[in-house]
C-alpha cells in the first residue's frame, strides 16, 4: 500500500523489480531503467535536503523526476506547465526554493536567486544512484486564488495516497492507467500515483489532439482513464472515444451531470463509470458509481476515514487526505478549528441525494434571486442533441443580469433522427427550460457556438464575476 511507504521509489519496489511503464508522446520509459539510470544527469546528490521547484513543459520529465526525488528533496513543488512567468519569482519564494529541476523552456537566467539549476530530460542515462530516503518530502502543489496568483498547498506522500490505504495491489501486468489532466495538477497526481502503486501510465500532452492520444491509449491496451466532464464531452464529440475499451472510467474537477454520464454508459457499457469529488487542499472525498449524478446522503456521517458536513449548504470535508497547511507567512488557514475544509461547493438535497450546485463565487444574481450556471447546464445537456454548454450573465438594465448559454451540439444522436436546424434547437432548449426552471433560470438568449473554451485543468473556462 503507498502510503505505508516512507518514499515513491520504495513504494514502486516495495514487491520487486517493477513491471510498469510510462508513456510520454515521444518515449516510452520501463520503471525498471530506474534502478541504474537517472533523468537528472547523475546530480541527484545535489538536491538531497533542498527544496525543489519543477518547471519542466512535459509531463515525463516531470514523473521521471518525481520518482526520482521523493525521499531525497526536502520539498517539492510542482509547477504546471501553464504557471504564468511572472508568477515564477513567487512560487520560488514562498517555496524557499534553492534549487529549480528545469527543461529548455526554463533558461537558467530566468531563475532567480537560487542556488542550484539542473537540466533535465524526458530520458534516463546510466548513472550511479543512491536511492537512499532521507526526508519525509513535502509535496506542494499550486491552486488559483482569486487575483489569479497561486497558492501553494503542502501535501505529503501519505496525504496524497490516502485515498489507496488498505487497498490490495492489482497484478502489475493488468492496469494501465491514463488521463487527461496533467499530473503536476492534484487529479492528474491522484492517477499518476495510482498507477505507479501497480502498473503503467500513459500521459497526456495539451498541444495533442484527442485522437493521437486516445490512439496511444489504446495501442498501450489503456484499462482505467480518467479527466473532467468537459475532457469527456471533448473526446465524445471527437468521435475518438471508441478507439478506447477500458475497464474503468472516472470523472471529477467538475459536476458530472446525467447526460454525460448516460453518454459515457452507453460508449462503454462493460465499464464501471464512476464520478468523484475531491480538491487540492481537501484530497479526495468519495467515488460514486451508481450511475447517477450527485451523491447518497448517507455519505455524510457514515464511518471511514474521510467525514463530510454540510454547513451552510457547503460541502465540508476532514480526513488523512487533507493538505496540511499554505505554504507563506501570510496564508489564509486552510482548515476550521475543528481540521474540516470548506470547499465552498454548495449542494442542494434532492429525493435521498445530494445534487452539486456549483460555486459560492459562480452565482447570478438576477432581481436578487440567485442562479447557479451548473443548474442550468444540466437542464440544457440533458438534450440529446447537445454535447456541451456553458451558461453565464449578461448585464441588464432593469434586472442587474440574465441568464444566457452558449451551447455545442453533438454531431449525432442516439435514435433522435436528423438533427434539427440550429435556430429549431435553440428555442426547443428555451421551451425545455421553462418547464423545468423558474422563470429567473430561464435563458434570455441561447447560442449555438462551435465549441467552448476550457482551461488547462481540463475545466469549462467560466466568465469572472
Amino acid at each position: 500500500m503507498l502510503n505505508e511507504e516512507r518514499s515513491l521509489w520504495e513504494s514502486i519496489t516495495a514487491v520487486g523489480l517493477p513491471h510498469g511503464r510510462l508513456h510520454g508522446t515521444h518515449a516510452v520509459i520501463p520503471l525498471a531503467d530506474f534502478t541504474g539510470a537517472s533523468s537528472l544527469g547523475g546530480r541527484l546528490e545535489e538536491l538531497r535536503g533542498r527544496s525543489v521547484v519543477l518547471l519542466l513543459e512535459e509531463q515525463l520529465t516531470a514523473a521521471l523526476a518525481m520518482i526520482e526525488l521523493d525521499g531525497v528533496a526536502r520539498r517539492l513543488v510542482l509547477c504546471p506547465p501553464d504557471l504564468a512567468p511572472q508568477h515564477v519569482p513567487q512560487v520560488l519564494r514562498g517555496a524557499e526554493a534553492d534549487a529549480v529541476v528545469r527543461d529548455e523552456a526554463h533558461p537558467a537566467a530566468s531563475m532567480h536567486d537560487v542556488a542550484i539549476s539542473i537540466s533535465a530530460a524526458p530520458v534516463l542515462q546510466p548513472a550511479n544512484v543512491a536511492r537512499r530516503c532521507s526526508h519525509t518530502t513535502e509535496w506542494i502543489l499550486l491552486t488559483s486564488g482569486t487575483t489569479g496568483a497561486p497558492k501553494l498547498v503542502q501535501h505529503t506522500l501519505a496525504s496524497l495516497t490516502s485515498a489507496l490505504a488498505g487497498q490490495p495491489r492489482p497484478a502489475p501486468e493488468s492496469v494501465v492507467w491514463s488521463t487527461f489532466y496533467d499530473i503536476r495538477r492534484y487529479g492528474g497526481l491522484q492517477i499518476f500515483l495510482r498507477a505507479m502503486q501497480a502498473g503503467s501510465m500513459v500521459l497526456s500532452d495539451p498541444a495533442e489532439p484527442v485522437l493521437d492520444f486516445l490512439a496511444r491509449a489504446a495501442a498501450a491496451a489503456v484499462s482505467h482513464i480518467s479527466g473532467t466532464p468537459s475532457h469527456w464531452r471533448r473526446a465524445l464529440m471527437s468521435g475518438a472515444a471508441t478507439t478506447i475499451a477500458p475497464r474503468y472510467v472516472r470523472l471529477s474537477g467538475e459536476i458530472a451531470d446525467q447526460a454525460v454520464l448516460d453518454s459515457l454508459r452507453a460508449t462503454y457499457p462493460e465499464a464501471t463509470v464512476a464520478h468523484a469529488f475531491a480538491s487540492t487542499e481537501a484530497g479526495v472525498a468519495f467515488e460514486v458509481r451508481d450511475g447517477l449524478a450527485g451523491f447518497p446522503v448517507t455519505l455524510l456521517g457514515a464511518p471511514g476515514p474521510v467525514e463530510l458536513r454540510v454547513i451552510g449548504d457547503t460541502l465540508r470535508i476532514r480526513s488523512a487526505g487533507t493538505a496540511q497547511r499554505y505554504l507563506g507567512d501570510d496564508a489564509p488557514p486552510l482548515r476550521d478549528a475543528q481540521g474540516y475544509v470548506d470547499t465552498g461547493d454548495r449542494l442542494e438535497q434532492r429525493a435521498g441525494r445530494y445534487h452539486f450546485m456549483g460555486r459560492l463565487g459562480g452565482v447570478i444574481n438576477v432581481g436578487g434571486l440567485k442562479v447557479h450556471p451548473e443548474e442550468v447546464e444540466a437542464v440544457i445537456n440533458s438534450h440529446p442533441w447537445v454535447r456541451m454548454s456553458l451558461v453565464k450573465a449578461r448585464r441588464n438594465a432593469i434586472m442587474g443580469a440574465v441568464v444566457t448559454a452558449d451551447v455545442v451540439l453533438a454531431d449525432e444522436a442516439r435514435g433522435a433522427g436528423e438533427r434539427p436546424p440550429a435556430e429549431a434547437l435553440a428555442r426547443e432548449l428555451t421551451d425545455n427550460c421553462r418547464r423545468v426552471l423558474p422563470p429567473h433560470k430561464v435563458p434570455t438568449l441561447i447560442r449555438i457556438v462551435p465549441a467552448l473554451e476550457m482551461s488547462a485543468a481540463g475545466k469549462l473556462v467560466r466568465p469572472v464575476a
